[in-house]
């Protein structure tokens, strides 16, 4: 099921494609600083989110691997995703992808009157949207690591069915959101739905899903469900103008994760927490 020799890839320090051309227009000063690199998947849901709230950002691209003063002053932990906010008399920090999609869409609503989530008056649209959430974070993102990291073929058939499982549970609390809510498809209904808006489930999720397209499918022959309403999910939040502008071409990603693919010693925090059965960091 997968490649047989490890080409020593290393990962890329700089964006290319569409997202090259989104970085490119984020140089100049801004309120508010990204602190991501190219490839990382939670580095993207919150650039896909400041896309589609319309909040002002500078993108300053870090080699996650070398943490510098100016990242630790940030993150303390030295992970991307983080921002420096300049608005402050002295300027404050934000680290964690969640809190931060939190942050900005508290800010956005007091700003450019956008947001992710249903509306207040759909409380259990919104709680939906939390239960996706949860189930995104503690479960499909830990198995798409153990799917990709697994070394010989019998685990990766396993991890392979269980990452698959991980896609249907999630089809199956979106078909329950789409049936049980009552605010439609405005502000925060997801692209689920056939002339949806981009939502947070979409943005919480959106990062796997496109790795999955291109690395597992290089490394491990995967393929996302075809013909299905899945399907055509996927291929709406692919062509969404916010996600779509963060994305770099196939190569970035195919090198970016190779040391994953590989489990090649200390690759990453993540990858470090996946092999010793903990949580995420």
């Amino acid at each position: 099921m997968s490649l047989s020799t490890d080409s020593g890839k290393q990962y890329h320090l700089h964006c290319t494609g569409d997202a090259l051309n989104t970085v490119n227009a984020h140089v100049g000063e801004a309120d508010i600083t990204l602190f991501g690199s190219c490839f990382c998947p939670f580095v993207q849901r919150v650039w896909v989110a400041f896309e589609y709230l319309g909040i002002p950002y500078r993108v300053h691209e870090v080699d996650p691997y070398k943490k510098t003063e100016e990242l630790l002053q940030v993150s303390p932990k030295g992970l991307v995703p983080a921002l420096k906010l300049h608005a402050f008399t002295a300027p404050r920090s934000l680290n964690e992808s969640t809190v931060i999609l939190e942050y900005l869409d508290d800010l956005a609503s007091n700003t450019t009157g956008r947001s992710l989530l249903p509306p207040r008056s759909d409380p259990y649209a919104r709680a939906l949207v939390r239960l996706q959430e949860d189930y995104i974070s503690r479960t499909l993102v830990p198995s798409f690591y153990r799917f990709l990291q697994a070394q010989d073929t019998e685990r990766q058939m396993v991890y392979k069915e269980e990452f698959s499982a991980t896609l249907e549970h999630l089809a199956s609390l979106l078909e329950r959101q789409q049936v049980s809510a009552v605010s439609g498809l405005g502000t925060g209904s997801g692209l689920w739905s056939e002339g949806g808006e981009l939502n947070w489930t979409d943005v919480m999720v959106g990062p796997w899903l496109f790795r999955a397209s291109n690395v597992l499918r290089h490394y491990r022959a995967f393929e996302l469900p075809a013909g299905s309403k899945t399907s055509a999910w996927v291929d709406r939040l692919f062509v969404h103008p916010s996600f779509k502008a963060t994305c770099s071409t196939e190569e970035l990603y195919l090198d970016s994760y190779e040391r994953y693919a590989f489990n090649r010693p200390n690759t990453s925090q993540v990858a470090n927490a996946i092999d010793s059965g903990l949580g995420l960091p």
